[in-house]
C-alpha cells in the first residue's frame, strides 16, 4: 500500500494519540556530540547589566540573548544563576540530589549529565555540588507572552476482580491482537514522533475501534480484570497508570501498554460545550461528580473521546516514559520536543491555592504535555493526591540544569 506524505499526515490526526505511558517503541535519540554545550557557551548571555535594576523585569527579558541550537530546534534558553531561581536557599537539597541520583539509572539520564552521576553518589553537601556542578538554564516558549502551564496527575486505586460477577462488569483490556502499529520514521524522517494505528480490512489498513464501537463490539483483546466502575477505568486511561485491589485482597500494578490510534478530546470540554459544566469550573472533581449524578449520560459523555488505552501488568507502581517508578513531587512529564527525557530542572509554579519552586526530573511524557514551557507533576497515589491533582493549574516557570564542565554527548 503506497501513501503519500499528505495522506500519511491527514490520516494521522485521526490515528495518532499517546497518555502518560512508557513509549511502544524506542525512538532516535538526538544527537548532539558537544554541539549544544558549544551552541550555549557561544551564544547565551545574561541580561545586559543596565537593564539589572529592581522593576525592569520586562526590559531585562526583551534584552536577554536569547538562542535556539540546531539539536533542539523549539528550545529557546536564557542563562541565569542558582541566584536567580526562586527559593532557591529553601529546596530540600538532599532530597533534590537523592532524585538526580535515582534517575542516573536510566541511560538517557547517564548520557546526558556523564560522571556527574558518578559524583553524585555519597555527597556531603548536596546544594553545594548542584551549584558546582550545574549550570541553569531558563527555557522560554518562543512566543514570549505565552505563559507556562503546570498541571499534576495521580496513579487511581480501581477495584477489581478476575472473573466477571456482581458490580464487577467493566474490562480493562491488555493489547488487542488486531492492533498494528506502523512506524513512519524510516520512510519519512519528519514524522518521527509519530504512529500510525489501526487494523487490516482486507488488504487496507483502517481505523481501529472508537470508545463507542469498542463498547458495543467483541475484540480480540484479553481481559486483565474486570473492575466496578467505567468511570473509574476511563479516569485510569487519561493518567496511564494504576493499582488495583482485587476482591481476593491482592493488589495488582497496571501500566500503560498502547492506544487504539484515536484523537485524546478532553469530556470537561463536552460538558461545557453542553452546558453541564462552566469552564472555570471544570476540573477532575467536578466531571466525576456531575457524571455520579447523570449516570443515564455517562456513556454519551465518556464516549465524546474516542481513544481508548490498553494496558498490562507491571511489578511496580506507576512508571513513566523514562522506565523508572516515578516519585511523588519530583518526577513530572514533559514534551520531549522540548526538554531531553531525563533531563533536571527546577520549576517555580504559584496559582492562588499553592505555590511551588523545587528541582524536579523529566521522567515522563503526556499526550495533553505540548510546548517547551509545560509540565504535568506526578502526585502520589490515593484521594489526596487526586484532590491534588484535580486542582492543580498554575502558571510555570522552568530551568533546565545543564552540566558546567562535562560535555554534553546526547540529549
Amino acid at each position: 500500500m503506497k501513501l503519500t506524505p499528505i495522506i500519511l499526515i491527514t490520516t494521522l490526526l485521526v490515528f495518532v494519540a499517546c497518555s502518560h505511558k512508557p513509549e511502544v517503541a524506542p525512538k532516535k535519540e538526538i544527537e548532539m556530540s558537544s554541539e549544544l554545550k558549544q551552541c550555549v557557551e557561544d551564544n547565551v548571555t545574561k541580561s545586559d547589566d543596565s537593564t539589572e535594576e529592581e522593576g525592569d523585569d520586562a526590559l531585562k527579558e526583551e534584552n536577554a540573548q536569547r538562542v535556539s541550537c540546531s539539536s533542539l530546534p523549539k528550545t529557546h534558553l536564557i542563562k541565569s544563576d542558582f541566584r536567580e531561581l526562586p527559593n532557591w536557599e529553601k529546596e530540600d537539597h538532599d532530597s533534590a540530589l537523592n532524585s538526580f541520583v535515582n534517575s542516573c539509572r536510566t541511560k538517557k539520564t547517564q548520557k546526558m549529565y556523564s560522571d556527574i552521576c558518578t559524583k553524585a553518589k555519597g555527597v556531603k553537601n548536596p546544594k553545594e555540588f548542584l551549584e558546582k556542578e550545574f549550570e541553569p538554564f531558563e527555557i522560554k516558549n518562543e512566543n514570549t507572552k505565552q505563559e507556562g502551564l503546570l498541571t499534576g496527575y495521580y496513579e487511581p486505586h480501581l477495584h477489581a476482580s478476575l472473573t466477571k460477577h456482581g458490580k464487577y462488569q467493566y474490562p480493562i483490556y491488555n493489547t488487542p491482537d488486531d492492533l498494528i502499529t506502523v512506524e513512519l520514521s524510516s520512510i519519512y524522517p519528519a514524522l518521527k514522533d509519530y504512529r500510525l494505528r489501526g487494523k487490516l480490512k482486507g488488504n487496507k489498513i483502517v481505523p481501529y475501534y472508537t470508545r463507542k464501537e469498542t463498547n458495543s463490539n467483541h475484540i480480540n483483546a484479553d481481559i486483565i480484570c474486570y473492575a466496578d466502575s467505567k468511570v473509574d477505568i476511563f479516569f485510569l486511561e487519561i493518567q496511564g497508570s494504576g493499582r488495583i485491589t482485587l476482591d481476593n485482597g491482592e493488589t495488582m500494578f497496571l501500566g500503560f501498554d498502547n492506544q487504539n490510534g484515536h484523537k485524546y478530546r478532553a469530556v470537561g470540554r463536552y460538558l461545557v460545550k453542553i452546558q453541564a459544566l462552566k469552564l472555570e469550573d471544570v476540573s477532575l472533581q467536578n466531571i466525576k461528580k456531575w457524571l455520579d449524578e447523570n449516570p443515564s449520560r455517562v456513556d454519551e459523555v465518556l464516549n465524546y473521546n474516542e481513544s481508548v488505552v490498553y494496558f498490562e501488568q507491571r511489578d511496580q507502581a506507576a512508571t513513566g516514559s523514562l522506565g523508572l517508578e516515578l516519585t511523588p513531587n519530583r518526577s513530572i512529564a514533559v514534551d520531549q520536543r522540548y526538554i531531553p527525557l531525563g533531563s533536571m530542572l527546577y520549576l517555580n509554579a504559584k496559582s492562588q491555592k499553592q505555590s511551588m519552586n523545587k528541582v524536579v526530573m523529566a521522567q515522563d511524557t503526556g499526550g495533553a504535555i505540548k510546548g517547551a514551557v509545560r509540565a504535568d507533576m506526578f502526585l502520589g497515589h490515593g484521594e489526596e493526591a487526586m484532590n491534588i491533582a484535580g486542582e492543580l493549574k498554575a502558571p510555570l516557570k522552568l530551568w533546565i540544569l545543564l552540566p558546567k564542565n562535562v560535555q554534553v554527548s546526547s540529549l
